[in-house]
């Protein structure tokens, strides 16, 4: 069985600025292991083995490497996005691996994810962790103010809704930290990390859950007068408010909804056009 990590505690961090990619390496290695600048490092790092790599090139393909230099870093964007070569290092410091799950070697994850220990999912500008802790699923994206607890029914069918909206999703693979030192009991060193309890996680998102699905269900209705909505992916409100709701069977039908909205996005637009054919006619 596995060994209860942190006395039981679940760490998390609520979103800071753009710092999500921080708070997704931090939450799957349960700890504050990350700050920002250590990432940046990261990025800095890879830049300048990709501009090594690329003034080789040049010395044998007889191109120019200038034009390389004089672009962005590859790594890490202006709004402090970081890329997935940023991530893979980070947790290769603790010799983890990070696998994209829809590549041959994770069909077993494809087939059962409650075999694997955590996940990490990516889409625009946004990174969060899905992970495993003393023996439970939790979603701990940033954008939540606590961890959201999974059954394990219900996280195969929320990875298939992020695969069916376009989010991609990576394995981790490897031994977890089981312990990081506390400062206390609430509080992380970082600033803007926390350790809570299970009960307590659960406590703080059912008091602030009912708000947060109140306006996207509003934002939901409207979208779907409008009929604007049916390829586009889950916005990351929508994962937010998605992964809150407490009936499992209503979460399994969700997902399925989910992945055919495109299809009943069609279906809408031939019977408005139907309707319109026979209004001509009488």
């Amino acid at each position: 069985m596995e060994r209860t990590s942190n006395g039981g505690m679940l760490y998390h961090e609520v979103q800071e600025s753009n710092l999500c990619a921080v708070h997704c390496v931090n939450t799957a290695l349960q700890g504050p292991f990350f700050s920002e600048f250590d990432l940046a490092a990261v990025a800095s790092d890879l830049d300048g083995k990709e501009r090594q790599v690329m003034l080789e090139g040049a010395a044998v393909g007889g191109f120019s490497a200038g034009d390389f230099f004089s672009e962005e870093s590859h790594n890490v964007s202006l709004g402090g996005d970081f890329s997935i070569q940023v991530l893979q290092k980070a947790l290769e410091v603790w010799a983890l691996q990070v696998i994209p799950l829809n590549c041959p070697d994770a069909e077993p994850a494809q087939i059962d994810p409650e075999l694997e220990n955590a996940f990490i999912c990516h889409l625009h500008d946004h990174w969060f962790c899905i992970r495993k802790v003393n023996g439970e699923w939790y979603n701990f994206d940033s954008l939540l103010a606590a961890p959201q607890h999974l059954s394990k029914f219900y996280l195969s069918a929320f990875l298939d809704s992020l695969k069916g909206s376009g989010w991609s999703i990576f394995i981790v693979k490897g031994n977890f930290p089981q312990e990081c030192p506390m400062s206390s009991s609430s509080e992380a060193s970082n600033g803007f990390g926390q350790w809570l309890s299970p009960e307590d996680a659960e406590r703080i998102i059912k008091n602030t859950s009912s708000v947060q699905d109140s306006s996207v269900r509003n934002n939901r209705t409207n979208d779907n007068v409008n009929q604007q909505r049916p390829n586009q992916a889950l916005s990351r409100e929508e994962v937010r408010a998605f992964s809150e709701m407490e009936d499992d069977d209503l979460k399994a039908a969700i997902a399925a909804s989910l992945l055919d909205a495109s299809a009943a996005g069609a279906n809408l637009g031939a019977v408005g056009t139907s309707q319109k054919e026979t209004e001509k006619k009488e």
